[in-house]
């Protein structure tokens, strides 16, 4: 048999975790290659640029696109479990397509749209499959190209909520160092009087910005309280008049509000892991792919005899 797409494995793969016990990928991976027959051969096809075989690639889209579906959760990296909405959905007997995802859960809307919802997800995967995408070549790439770095900066997200807050502190120093802002430092424990950072802008010392991490639920909306205390804490002394408040949550409107007639810069989660993937912090390149046109000054003077 052919190997199935990834909206394919949608219903195999919450068959397998369906009894709500937590389920590593690779456990995963292997019952459902049992469950659908395939064969050795089939599970050894390799996508184009080597790095991962296709079967697990279009199966790891799968977890990625049911997770945004609210049907399975990961209480930690790379385990899985289903969700009460995942086995309600189970036990419907629905078929579960990306049609019935995007009309019956928004989340799920929200993240494939302007995405090629119905590509394959692989590298060779330029123009839709079943070929109703009317966008250009460079329009889709540029649709995939969005998509696989929300799903990336998601992973991210996940990642530093299972880390420590001292992790995330110094993660913010070293966000700071990766943009050209300068060296810093992560403060003490105790005693740090809500400062958790200082970012040396020159050498010797002159032009400080402090730092305030805050390692908080996604859904968590920040207010203008913690925002007030963040700069009660720059009045120092000594007095500071640069202040950057990260987090992993999200800010209220009073709390943008304040900050910004305080000259105080706030960074969410979303800009966060923005940030990251821009300035290539706990990233790496997996491939790098060249879109070449023609050097129309090359053939303009026709001066080959």
């Amino acid at each position: 048999m052919a190997l199935p797409k990834y909206n394919e494995l949608y219903k195999p793969l919450l068959d397998v975790i369906q009894d709500g016990q937590i389920y590593c990928m690779k456990e995963t991976a292997t019952k459902v290659a049992e469950n659908l027959n395939l064969s050795v051969e089939e599970l050894a096809e390799q996508l184009p640029s080597q790095r991962q075989t296709i079967f697990i690639n279009r199966l790891n889209w799968a977890k990625t696109y049911l997770k945004k579906a609210g049907l399975i959760e990961s209480p930690s990296r790379g385990n899985y479990l289903i969700t009460s909405e995942g086995k309600a959905l189970l036990n419907s007997g629905v078929p579960i397509t990306n049609e019935y995802l995007k009309t019956h859960y928004p989340s799920f809307a929200r993240f494939v749209s302007g995405s090629l919802a119905e590509t394959e997800h692989d590298a060779s995967a330029v123009v839709n499959s079943n070929h109703e995408d009317e966008r250009t070549p460079e329009e889709q790439l540029d649709s995939i190209h969005k998509t696989l770095n929300e799903n990336l900066a998601d992973e991210l997200l996940d990642i530093i909520m299972q880390r420590s807050p001292s992790f995330f502190e110094q993660l913010v120093v070293d966000l700071m160092k990766a943009m050209d802002y300068g060296d810093g430092f992560r403060t003490k424990y105790s005693g740090d009087d809500g400062i958790d950072g200082v970012i040396n802008e020159d050498k010797l010392g002159f032009n400080l910005i402090y730092t305030q991490a805050k390692r908080w639920n996604p859904d968590v909306t920040i207010g203008k309280p913690e925002i007030q205390k963040f700069f009660g804490a720059m009045m120092g002394p000594p007095r500071i008049d640069k202040g950057l408040f990260i987090t992993t949550a999200k800010f209220s409107k009073g709390a943008r509000e304040y900050a910004e007639a305080q000259h105080i810069i706030l960074v969410d989660g979303k800009q966060l892991t923005a940030l990251m993937i821009e300035y290539g912090l706990g990233v790496s390149v997996q491939k790098v792919y060249k879109i070449k046109r023609v050097d129309t000054d090359y053939f303009e003077d026709d001066i080959l005899t």
